[in-house]
């Protein structure tokens, strides 16, 4: 029997990873031997996993609470989990899915069922990351089509911005001009140029 590992990942730096750590705090893993990331599952760069698979010694037991926690692209996770378990020899129990323990059914029949649950899992994994990036593309496309304003509100024009602009729309002088008493550039003047219309059109 090797060492006792346990890997934690949290998305972001706000969420808790408290219960993942009860959890596999629970299983006697030593201090030492937890890592923790807290950055997205999209892909595996993440310093402490890396830190952790260069450590792990064949035979060595590795404990996650969900199979999401390791990561959340379907294929990503097939080909760690081949990594970890064909070429460094470990074994890996998904602590919420009994049936992710590759202790367990080292016969043909227990791999076959261990591979199915995996692919399914780590397809499910993915597919919600999917629908949370939709989500999020609907609800902000939603509150666009609301008025709602994403990034830093646009400087107030300048005092002159009027004057200039009439100016500008009868040909008395040009839109570089009419730009440097602005004090902006050309392309500015002429996005606010527009919005200023069609505001007094409203």
């Amino acid at each position: 029997m090797g060492n006792l590992y346990g890997y934690i990942r949290v998305s972001t730096r706000e969420q808790n990873e408290d219960r993942q750590i009860f959890a596999l705090k629970e299983l006697s893993i030593p201090e030492k031997n937890l890592f923790i990331d807290k950055q997205s599952g999209k892909d595996f760069e993440r310093p402490q996993y890396r830190k952790m698979v260069r450590k792990l010694k064949k035979d060595d037991l590795l404990y996650i609470k969900s199979i999401d926690r390791l990561g959340r692209n379907y294929s990503e996770i097939l080909e760690q989990w081949r990594i970890l378990t064909k070429e460094k020899g470990i074994d890996i129990v998904v602590l919420d899915i009994p049936l992710l323990d590759t202790r367990r059914g080292k016969d043909l029949m227990g791999t076959f069922l261990s591979d199915i649950v995996l692919q399914v899992l780590s397809f499910v994994a993915e597919n919600e990351r999917t629908n949370i990036r939709q989500r999020q593309a609907e609800g902000i496309a939603a509150a666009k089509a609301r008025g709602v304003r994403f990034g830093r509100p646009p400087a107030p024009l300048p005092e002159n911005f009027h004057h200039l602009y009439q100016q500008w729309k009868n040909g008395k002088i040009t839109g570089t001009d009419a730009a440097k008493m602005c004090g902006m550039p050309l392309s500015t003047f002429r996005y606010r140029a527009e919005i200023y219309e069609k505001a007094k059109l409203l």
